[in-house]
C-alpha cells in the first residue's frame, strides 16, 4: 500500500513543508473551476533557499554515488506509488488528457531511472599530458564535480517530467537545486519535492518554491546561482539570460515543421502529424506547427491528414478517448484566436475551423497562409496547424529554415539519401525520421538551435551542464 499522500499546496523548504507569505488560486483548464490555492514564497523565503542550498553545497558533494543512487531509486519507488495523484494533478492543473498525463508520469519515472543508472558510468576521464619534451610519466586525472547552486524554471505543459528533467540530473551529480513550478501547475513539483523528503533527501538538495514572477527573477539571476535551466518562452528565456551570473541553459520551444516527401507513406505521415500537431491542444515545445508537403504528395496526404484530425476527440481531459483538450487558460485560446484571424485577414484559407468552447479550441487548419503572419513565424502553443504546398525537396528544406527557431524538424520518405541532406542542412537541433517532431526520448540530447535555446536536456547531457571539471595533474 502506498504511504500517505502529502498535500502538495505547501514550500518545500530548507528540508520543511511551510505556508508561503501568500496563496495563489489554481484553476482548472477545462471548466474555470478553483483548485485549492497554493502557497507563494516572499523574497524573504526565496533568500532563505539560497542560503540552505549555498550551504549545503559541500555536503551535497561529499555524498558517495550510491548514496545518491539510492535517492533517486527512492523517488523511482514513490512516482511508482503515488502515480494516480501525479496524474490527477496533472490533468486538473493543467488540463491534459488522461492518457497523455499518465504517460508524462511514466516518462518521470523513467527520467529518475535513467539518471540513477548514469552513476555507474558518471565521473570523469585521464587525459594523455605527456605529450612535450620534459612530461614523460605526467599523468592527468578529470573528475566530474557538482557545479553549484542550481535554479530550475518548469512550464505549466509538462510540469512532472520537464522538472524531472531538472531535479534528477542535480540530485544524481549532487547539486542542490531550487524548482520554481509554473503557477498554472504547481502541484507535480511540489508533491516531488514533499516525496524527496520523504526518502531521506538532504534539505538542501530539493527546494521547491512557487513565487511571483519578480520573486523568481531575483532567484534565477542571483549571484550564488552556478546554473539556471529553464524551460519557456524565447522572450523570457533571453531575458534571464542576459542577467544570469552563471550558466543557463534554455530550452525556449519553436514552429516545428514536418516534410512529407512525394514517397511518403501517406497515410502513416497523416495519423502521426495529426498527433503530433493537436495532442494536448498543442501545447508542446516540439508540436508540428507547419506540414511542408511536396506537390506529387499533396491530392493524397489532404484528405487523408483531414480525416485524421476530424477523428480525434476533443474536450474534456478527464475522458479516456480526448486528445485535444482546453488550452492553459481563456487568454491563451484568445491569442490563440486573434493568431488566426489575423493569417485569414491575410488571405490563409480555413480547412478546418469551428467555435470555441470557453479554453477549448479544436483543432484549426489553415493553408496558403503568408510567411509573415504570426501563425507560421511565431510559437503558436496551440491546436492550429499551417499546410504548405511546395513544388520540390529544395523548396521544403528553405520553408523549414525559414525563420528564428530551430528545435525538431521532421522528415517522412523512404529514400536515405534525402534523410542524410535533411541532416545536414536543416538548422534544428534534431531531425526526426517518419514520425512527428513531438517525438523525444528522456536520455538523448534534447535542445535547439538560433531562438530555440541554448545547451541540451536528456539526463547524461544535464548531468554534465550540472557538474564541471576539476583536473587533476600527477608528476612524476
Amino acid at each position: 500500500m502506498a504511504p500517505p499522500l502529502p498535500q502538495p499546496r505547501q514550500l518545500v523548504l530548507g528540508g520543511q513543508l511551510l505556508a508561503g507569505a501568500t496563496q495563489q488560486p489554481v484553476f482548472a483548464p477545462f471548466d474555470g473551476r478553483p483548485l485549492a490555492p497554493v502557497a507563494q514564497a516572499s523574497r524573504a523565503q526565496v533568500e532563505q533557499a539560497l542560503v540552505v542550498a549555498f550551504e549545503g553545497r559541500a555536503r551535497l558533494a561529499r555524498a558517495s554515488a550510491g548514496q545518491r543512487r539510492r535517492l533517486l531509486d527512492g523517488l523511482v519507488q514513490r512516482l511508482r506509488d503515488h502515480r494516480q495523484a501525479f496524474v490527477e494533478l496533472i490533468v486538473h492543473e493543467a488540463g491534459k488528457p488522461v492518457t497523455a498525463a499518465r504517460a508524462e508520469v511514466d516518462r518521470a519515472i523513467e527520467t529518475f531511472t535513467l539518471a540513477a543508472a548514469e552513476l555507474s558510468g558518471f565521473g570523469g576521464e585521464t587525459v594523455p599530458v605527456d605529450l612535450m619534451p620534459g612530461a614523460e610519466g605526467t599523468t592527468a586525472e578529470v573528475r566530474r564535480v557538482p557545479a553549484g547552486v542550481v535554479v530550475g524554471v518548469v512550464p505549466f505543459n509538462f510540469p512532472l517530467n520537464l522538472g524531472a528533467h531538472k531535479v534528477a540530473p542535480a540530485l544524481a551529480v549532487g547539486a542542490p537545486i531550487i524548482i520554481k513550478p509554473p503557477p498554472q501547475a504547481p502541484g507535480a513539483m511540489l508533491l516531488l519535492g514533499a516525496l524527496a523528503l520523504e526518502a531521506g533527501a538532504d534539505p538542501a538538495a530539493l527546494q521547491v518554491l512557487p513565487c511571483a514572477v519578480e520573486v523568481a527573477e531575483a532567484l534565477a539571476t542571483d549571484s550564488r546561482v552556478r546554473v539556471m535551466s529553464f524551460t519557456g518562452s524565447a522572450r523570457v528565456g533571453w531575458h534571464l539570460k542576459a542577467k544570469v551570473k552563471g550558466r543557463a541553459v534554455l530550452e525556449l520551444g519553436g514552429n516545428a515543421a514536418a516534410i512529407v516527401r512525394h514517397d511518403a507513406e501517406v497515410p502513416k505521415a497523416a495519423k502521426r502529424l495529426a498527433l503530433g500537431a493537436f495532442a494536448y491542444a498543442g501545447q508542446v515545445c516540439i508540436k508540428v506547427q507547419r506540414i511542408v508537403v511536396e506537390q506529387p504528395a499533396w491530392e493524397a496526404f489532404l484528405p487523408a491528414f483531414l480525416a485524421e484530425v476530424d477523428a480525434l476527440g476533443v474536450g474534456d481531459p478527464s475522458r479516456e478517448d480526448t486528445v485535444v483538450g482546453p488550452v492553459i487558460d481563456a487568454a491563451a485560446a484568445e491569442r490563440i484566436e486573434a493568431w488566426v484571424d489575423e493569417a485569414v485577414e491575410k488571405g490563409a484559407v480555413v480547412l478546418r475551423r469551428r467555435p470555441r468552447a470557453g479554453a477549448v479550441l479544436a483543432p484549426v487548419v489553415l493553408t496558403d497562409v503568408p510567411r509573415d503572419t504570426r501563425v507560421v513565424s511565431e510559437e503558436i502553443f496551440g491546436p492550429v496547424v499551417v499546410l504548405e504546398r511546395v513544388p520540390s525537396f529544395d523548396a521544403a528544406l528553405e520553408s523549414v529554415n525559414a525563420g528564428r527557431y530551430g528545435l525538431q524538424a521532421a522528415i517522412f520518405t523512404n529514400e536515405l539519401s534525402a534523410v542524410r541532406r535533411a541532416f545536414a542542412e536543416l538548422e534544428v537541433g534534431g531531425v526526426i525520421v517518419n514520425d512527428s517532431t513531438s517525438f523525444r526520448s528522456d536520455n538523448m540530447p534534447y535542445g535547439g538551435v538560433k531562438d530555440s535555446g541554448l545547451g541540451r536536456e536528456g539526463v547524461r547531457y544535464a548531468m554534465a551542464d550540472f557538474s564541471e571539471e576539476r583536473v587533476l595533474v600527477l608528476r612524476p
